[in-house]
């Protein structure tokens, strides 16, 4: 017994330290990334970033139209997507259940979420932008919103899921109609996990740049019309860390230094939001 005893202390002490290693590889290689981020940003952070335009090749500029062309794309693509996948996890939670159509939808979402975000581009490619026959920021939106959809149809469903099935029955007992229970309670019970969702989604599109390259490209002037090309940070720092010219090269960094300031924000707030309440 003490021999049996002794062989699993051991084989537990190699997993812990193969998993440690793994672990302190994997954070050695993020903080380094992150500090070079930071290092390298910081250092071409001015307010030139905000007030001026993105530059020609050689001169120095800001990122002016680049954030404010982010902006109106990453929110038309909240604004398609956060409703539709909504409603979509509401029917899956709700009223789908474990009918063989909410099955369908889970696995097409599931696959949807794995999709690399260069065929959703690709896709919205040939859907919107040969039709039209031009890029576009309303283009770059719809690769967004297909981004974004997956994500808040499963946090949806799953923090609706997990209200308790009590309330609805109290609610319905009193002769409420199924989508007053939902409306008034089942959404005020999984708000916070609604919202949470949300916010994920929109970190993550936040810094998607392939499916904007293939939809709405990038433009060198102010632009707020969103039926053309269209600036936005994550193009314009692939398009200027790929360059041979210095001061793009320090935009580049000032601007993956923004984003990822914004995403760890936003990942604040989701910590945040998700922190347990205790009520006296």
């Amino acid at each position: 017994m003490e021999r049996i005893i002794w062989r699993r202390q051991a084989l537990n002490l190699v997993v812990m330290v193969l998993a440690s290693a793994a672990t302190l590889f994997g954070l050695v290689w993020l903080v380094w990334l992150l500090w070079t981020t930071v290092t390298e940003g910081m250092a071409a952070l001015s307010p030139k970033l905000l007030t001026q335009m993105t530059p020609p090749p050689g001169a120095e500029g800001g990122l002016a139209n680049a954030f404010v062309g982010s902006l109106l794309i990453v929110t038309l693509g909240t604004l398609i997507g956060t409703p539709i996948g909504i409603l979509a996890g509401t029917y899956l939670a709700e009223f789908g259940k474990r009918s063989k159509v909410a099955e369908t939808i889970r696995f097409v979402n599931d696959i949807l979420l794995s999709a690399p975000s260069i065929v959703i581009g690709l896709f919205v490619y040939e859907l919107a932008v040969r039709t039209v026959g031009h890029f576009s920021g309303y283009a770059g939106g719809l690769a967004l919103a297909l981004i974004l959809l997956p994500v808040v149809v499963r946090t949806t469903d799953e923090s609706l899921r997990l209200v308790p099935a009590t309330l609805r029955e109290a609610a319905l007992s009193l002769g409420l109609p199924m989508w007053k229970v939902v409306l008034n309670i089942v959404y005020r019970a999984g708000a916070t996990g609604i919202a949470t969702g949300v916010l994920l989604a929109v970190a993550r599109i936040s810094g998607e740049t392939a499916p904007l390259l293939f939809t709405a490209l990038n433009n060198q002037f102010w632009s707020t019309d969103m039926g053309t090309p269209m600036a936005n940070v994550p193009v314009v720092i692939f398009q200027y860390a790929m360059s041979p010219y210095d001061s793009w090269h320090a935009l580049a960094w000032a601007g993956a230094l923004i984003v990822t300031a914004f995403v760890l924000g936003l990942s604040i707030v989701v910590r945040v939001l998700l922190r347990p309440r205790t009520y006296r």
